[in-house]
């Protein structure tokens, strides 16, 4: 299967303070790709790089082509939601598909008016007076419509109600199942994208603190609970992580045997937001 990005020690320096510092990864058609971070991780800096927005270090190719010289041609196959507004908002929808189809040359004009029979958005209504939850549907409607091959999500449903989310992702998710796409979703969130995501990056200052398929990460990480009396043997096999509650200690543990751990608790298979929190706070010790 072709390579749609790869990433290759990719860096970026704002003056004194590096943004990003050897980041590799691979993404292939097939693959949802969770970015993970907490606010200043690198995230946007990664984002912003792959969009062809500033210069970087290192090698980065998307669909064989790079960002700094080819950015026109990429962007006919690549699309970006972010948490903010970027539609034009002094446009009518009617404007926006007009535009739309006289700029982009994979836009499909009939499949975004059945998207948008699917909706409440009026064409005759100016962008500006929609709600977020409605700009973000637009927006979304837009990228469906031009048949993208990667779409980069950044916070996209960031204070939208559960309601709109809900709706965001199902249509997302029905779209990117009907063709050879990839996705990458951006957020801090973790646990609402987790169920999504085929593959994951988890970036802190800068740096990549994990970067593997999701299947590999599950195989990798086992929670063990366990009560007092078990607490000194159970952090002799050394966790990444503990937290205690209610007389028992739940403690995390990277490449221990199951085995290993059985004899001092129970033992459970934990959520990538426990995963992505005791990474997190390993880093920083």
């Amino acid at each position: 299967m072709d390579i749609l990005i790869k990433a290759e020690k990719l860096g970026k320096s704002y003056r004194q303070q590096q943004a990003l510092a050897n980041i590799s990864f691979e993404l292939k058609a097939g693959q949802i790709l969770g970015l993970l971070g907490h606010n200043g991780a690198g995230k946007s800096t990664l984002i912003k790089s792959l969009l062809g927005a500033h210069d970087y270090d290192g090698e980065l190719a998307i669909f064989g082509l790079s960002p700094k010289k080819d950015r026109a041609l990429i962007v006919e196959d690549l699309a970006y939601i972010s948490d903010v507004a970027v539609l034009p908002e002094w446009m009518k929808v009617s404007q926006l598909l007009k535009y739309m189809s006289g700029v982009h040359p994979n836009f499909e004009l009939e499949r975004m008016r059945a998207f948008l029979n699917k909706t409440d958005i009026k064409s005759s209504s100016k962008i500006g007076s929609l709600s977020k939850g409605m700009k973000v549907q637009l927006h979304l409607a837009v990228v469906m419509s031009t048949d993208a091959k990667v779409l980069i999500l950044d916070e996209p449903t960031l204070g939208l109600d559960l309601i709109y989310r809900d709706t965001f992702y199902r249509y997302l998710m029905e779209w990117f199942h009907d063709g050879d796409r990839a996705l990458i979703i951006a957020s801090h969130e973790v646990s609402e994208v987790e169920h999504l995501l085929s593959d994951v990056l988890i970036l802190r200052k800068g740096e990549m603190v994990l970067q593997a398929p999701l299947e590999q990460v599950e195989a990798q990480y086992t929670q063990l609970t366990v009560e007092q009396h078990n607490l000194a043997q159970a952090q002799a096999l050394k966790p990444i992580y503990q937290k205690s509650g209610l007389g028992l200690h739940s403690l995390l543990f990277e490449n221990v045997s199951r085995e290993a751990l059985m004899p001092h608790g129970k033992i459970s298979q934990p959520g990538l937001a426990e995963i992505f929190i005791a990474k997190q706070q390993e880093a920083s010790k």
